[in-house]
C-alpha cells in the first residue's frame, strides 16, 4: 500500500504551491500515471476562470479513450461531461445525459 500511495498522482506534496498551482501539477502527474480510470475531484476548482479555459485542452487530452469520474460544482467544467448526476444530502437527485 505504501508504494502505491508513492504513485498517487494527488495534490499531496503539493499543498504548498501557490493557488492553481497544485491543481496543474496533479493533472500532469495524472497524464504521466496514464490510468483507465480517473477521478477529477474539483479538478479546476483553485484555477481562475482564464486559466480554466487554457487547461481545458489539456484536460480533453487526459480524459480521452478512459473512464472519467468528474467531482465538480462550476458549470463550465460539469458542461464538459456526457452524463451529469447531481448528488445532493447524499442521494442522487437528477442523472441526466448532457
Amino acid at each position: 500500500m505504501k508504494d502505491s500511495l508513492a504513485r498517487w498522482p494527488g495534490p499531496r506534496r503539493c499543498a504548498r504551491r501557490p493557488t492553481g498551482r497544485a491543481s496543474a501539477v496533479s493533472l500532469a502527474r495524472a497524464a504521466l500515471a496514464d490510468p483507465a480510470v480517473l477521478l477529477l475531484d474539483e479538478a479546476t476548482a483553485d484555477i481562475d476562470p482564464a486559466t480554466e479555459s487554457l487547461v481545458s485542452g489539456a484536460l480533453e487530452r487526459l480524459t480521452a479513450g478512459r473512464t472519467v469520474v468528474v467531482v465538480a460544482h462550476r458549470p463550465t467544467t460539469a458542461a464538459r461531461c456526457r452524463r451529469i448526476v447531481t448528488v445532493a444530502g447524499g442521494r442522487v437527485v437528477s442523472d441526466q445525459p448532457t
